[in-house]
């Protein structure tokens, strides 16, 4: 059945720039046409108050959130996920897994394979398989236990399991294996993402030759940057064509780390992440993560030993924080919230507002708070409403 939508008096942010007071009309899930004075009926109709509309948000990186999380292996624990996401601005997001046992990170990656989207949620679009294939120094919150090194065969048959859906690897390049396991994922077009790491800075130039082109959270569970050797840290930042993850949640990064990351990347290789786990959007209190007791205050996630075990942040808020303190406009937050990330995983149909892409949209306040998520053409979060 036909369903129609026409937004109205937005500042719309799209690839050629800024349309104020701009219209989008969107048909069947897709935008048919951008412009100002759209004539044409409409299903339903909503007015942006000249707030700014935005590609909805990607989340390369998420555990979990309300309850769930992705190694539950469960279809209620991505249901809870795709449902709670839009609230944020998320439309879309990996899967993202963590360092288990093998049968452990199987179970969440069939699970993620039979997962189909509903209308109005999130699309899950893959998974991101953060662990096992990281170093044991740098573990953070990743079990050591189940910690090994880069595993073409092992690989396979996840992906085998996740019947192609695994689009994104976190590695450490200087493990066993790491370069030759890189160039497998690079010709796979996988995304080589490196995290977890304590490789050297040629060990990262090394990787970016091979074909890694992400760095994991920057700054954490990394090398750093030292003066005589740069580290992981001075690779994500030093390597051009390295985009670079941030939680911008100012915990797990100093607000003035996330500026030199930005002054040093550009608003063209710098991707928003939230990394959230199972509490975000809860009370504070004890959880667990990959079997790990978690304390999470209202701040933040962190176990016994008070190593921190992902976020509780929201797309929403680290877009408030980047903006509070880069002063970047909605055109650098478009692609650092979404078309960056799109860029990365292929997806030419998301990340912009084009005529005939996916009508994956977010409509923000001046204040950027969000008022309205579209997903796939069909309203997944109204905030008056309350989807």
């Amino acid at each position: 059945m036909t369903h129609t939508i026409l937004l109205t008096n937005g500042t719309l942010v799209t690839p050629e720039g800024i349309i104020e007071k701009g219209e989008m009309f969107i048909e069947n899930g897709l935008i048919q046409e951008i412009g100002t004075s759209i004539k044409r009926q409409a299903d339903q109709q909503i007015d942006a108050h000249g707030g700014y509309v935005l590609p909805g948000f990607i989340d390369m990186h998420i555990h979990g959130a309300s309850g769930a999380d992705v190694m539950d292996a469960t279809e209620e624990a991505l249901k809870t996920m795709a449902d709670v996401l839009p609230r944020e601005g998320t439309t879309s997001f990996l899967a993202t897994s963590m360092t288990q046992a093998p049968e452990a990170i199987e179970a969440a990656l069939k699970n993620a394979a039979a997962f189909t989207t509903s209308e109005g949620q999130a699309h899950m679009i893959g998974v991101h398989l953060e662990g096992p294939f990281v170093s044991p120094k740098r573990a953070g919150a990743q079990p050591i236990e189940h910690i090994c090194p880069p595993d073409a065969e092992q690989f396979d048959a996840w992906q085998q399991a996740a019947e192609g859906k695994i689009r994104m690897v976190t590695l450490a390049p200087e493990e066993p294996n790491g370069l030759s396991f890189i160039q497998k994922l690079a010709a796979e077009g996988i995304v080589a993402s490196m995290g977890h790491t304590d490789a050297t800075i040629a060990q990262m130039e090394e990787a970016a030759q091979a074909g890694a082109v992400q760095a994991t959270h920057l700054y954490n569970q990394m090398s750093p940057f030292h003066h005589r050797e740069p580290g992981a840290i001075g690779g994500a930042l030093l390597i051009d064509d390295i985009y670079a993850e941030v939680i911008a949640d100012f915990i797990h990064s100093h607000p003035k780390a996330v500026e030199l990351a930005y002054r040093v990347k550009g608003a063209d290789r710098l991707i928003l992440i939230t990394d959230a786990m199972r509490a975000k959007g809860l009370e504070p209190g004890e959880y667990d993560l990959g079997g790990q007791p978690v304390h999470v205050t209202e701040a933040d996630a962190r176990l016994s030993d008070g190593t921190l075990a992902g976020s509780i942040l929201t797309m929403e808020h680290a877009v408030k924080n980047v903006v509070r303190t880069l002063g970047i406009g909605p055109l650098e937050v478009a692609k650092i919230s979404s078309g960056n990330a799109a860029r990365q995983l292929g997806l030419t149909k998301k990340g912009s507002l084009s005529a005939g892409n996916d009508a994956d949209v977010v409509i923000l306040d001046k204040e950027w708070t969000v008022m309205h998520t579209i997903c796939g053409g069909v309203i997944g979060y109204e905030r008056n409403g309350e989807l």
